[in-house]
This record gives structure tokens, C-alpha cells and sequence, in this order.
């Protein structure tokens, strides 16, 4: 068996600081996995075991989970070293313990409800709309755009010479999730504090400063996606995806030469959904 040294990749509290380790490969002598290896890394049983830790909370690691997210706002570089560090000791790019997801819908659940006071909705509308967000706009919208990331690397973005390797559905919505936290913090979070003093008051500060946190919230799911992609050696020209910051800049201007709300359009889209 060859051995592996894995270097450590956070600067985490001791006790959860990644120790570097010798681990055997699962290859045999001639590179190629063993029939009982391969089975163990075939996508649907690598979805079945992350599906079975979600109700396996004692399994979960969520002190290195929320280290992850703080590390997305101030040194997101190095969550994506932890994906090499996975890939070397467990031959696979995605997260194989979703305590990542289960603290990022407590977020979610926690920030909506706080939305639907700060609108002064009533229970069941607060409700309605919790259920609105989990499931259509992070779920849905999620699987989608994860989808749609998955496909077009694989298609577009491998190199030529690495054909023989491909980029994980479930990496790619490792990357999403990844990059929806930020965005959700700052608009579902730091938002609330100004929406009804600041944001929504119909003057130039309102809709600047409103505007302006939709511009870093979309700006850091842009940066972090392409951050998740450029982490993969075998993609080539990742560096398109920092493209939509040019029509994202140009809306930012337009919309504060046009007094567009970006927060008012949201919360009324809000309103109208739990009608």
C-alpha cells in the first residue's frame, strides 16, 4: 500500500486542530481500486452514507462546520484546502458529514423568522414563508444551480489531458452551499438591523446602502463559487466565472441612477408570497 502524508490545513482550537496522518490508499499495485474500494466510492454510496449522518447527530462535527463558515468570511481559501485534505484521505471532493447543512437551515430558519418580524407577519405567514425559502429558494434554486455548475465544468472547464477525472455533484453543491452562506448572512441577517430605519425609508441612503449589501452578498457568492472551482486542478479557464461581476457592477449603477430598492422588491416579493 503506498502511504499518504496530510499536511494540516486549519489553524482550528486544539483539541479540533487536523493532526497530520499516514492513511492507506485504497489503490492496488497498479493504481487501479480493488471491486470491494470501488463500490464504497460509487456516487450512490457515497449519497446513502451522507444521507444516513443526517440523522446521526452525534456523528457530526459541528465545532469544525462552524469554523468552516467563519473561515468563508475571512479566509475562504482555506475551506477549500480542507476539500484536498478529503480528497487525499478519503478519495472524494464533497463533504462526507452534513453538519455544514444542518447548521446552515438553522441559520436559515432562524434569519427568515426574523425577516417575517422585522415585516411584522403574522405566525402563519412567518410560517409560509419559512417554508417558501427552505424549500424553493435554498432547496430548489440550490439543486438547480448545482446542477447546472456540475454540468457546464464537466463539459466546458476540464482540462483535455484529465478527461479521466470529473467534477462530483455533489462537490458542486458543496461550492453552492458554501457560497450561499455568506450571501445569506448578509442579506437575511446583517440586513434586518437596517431595513426598517435605513433601507426602506424612499430616499438615496436607503436604497445605497440597501443596494449596496445586495452587492457584496451577490459579490461573495460569485468570488466564493469561483474560489470552490479554481480549488480543482483538472478545470481549466475557472477564472469565467469571475465574469458576471462585470453585469452585476453595471446593475448596482443602474439601479442607484434609477432608485431601483433592491430590499424593497425583495420584501414586497415576501409579502406577495405568503398572501
Amino acid at each position: 500500500f503506498l502511504k499518504i502524508t496530510c499536511k494540516r490545513i486549519f489553524f482550528l482550537p486544539s483539541r479540533k486542530m487536523l493532526p497530520s496522518i499516514s492513511v492507506n490508499s485504497p489503490m492496488q499495485g497498479n493504481g487501479v481500486l480493488n471491486s470491494r474500494d470501488a463500490a464504497r466510492h460509487t456516487a450512490g454510496a457515497k449519497r446513502y452514507k451522507y444521507l444516513r449522518r443526517l440523522f446521526r447527530f452525534r456523528q457530526m462535527d459541528f465545532e469544525f462546520a462552524a469554523w468552516q463558515m467563519l473561515y468563508l468570511f475571512t479566509s475562504p481559501q482555506r475551506v477549500y484546502r480542507n476539500f484536498h485534505y478529503r480528497k487525499q484521505t478519503k478519495d472524494q471532493w464533497a463533504r462526507d458529514d452534513p453538519a455544514f447543512l444542518v447548521l446552515l437551515s438553522i441559520w436559515l430558519c432562524v434569519s427568515t423568522i426574523g425577516f417575517g418580524f422585522v415585516l411584522d407577519m403574522g405566525f402563519f405567514e412567518t410560517i409560509k414563508l419559512l417554508l417558501w425559502v427552505v424549500f424553493i429558494d435554498c432547496v430548489g434554486v440550490g439543486l438547480l444551480i448545482s446542477t447546472l455548475m456540475w454540468f457546464i465544468s464537466n463539459k466546458y472547464l476540464v482540462k483535455r489531458q484529465s478527461r479521466d477525472y470529473d467534477v462530483e455533484w455533489g462537490y458542486a453543491f458543496d461550492v453552492h452551499l458554501n457560497a450561499f452562506y455568506p450571501l445569506l448572512v448578509i442579506l437575511h441577517f446583517i440586513q434586518l438591523f437596517f431595513i426598517n430605519h435605513v433601507i426602506l425609508t424612499d430616499t438615496f441612503i436607503g436604497y445605497f446602502v440597501g443596494n449596496t449589501l445586495w452587492l457584496v452578498a451577490v459579490g461573495y457568492y460569485i468570488y466564493v463559487t469561483f474560489l470552490g472551482y479554481s480549488a480543482l486542478p483538472f478545470l481549466k479557464n475557472t477564472v469565467i466565472l469571475l465574469y458576471p461581476f462585470a453585469p452585476l457592477i453595471l446593475l448596482y449603477g443602474l439601479s442607484l441612477a434609477l432608485g431601483w430598492n433592491f430590499t424593497h422588491t425583495l420584501c414586497s416579493f415576501y409579502k406577495y408570497r405568503v398572501k
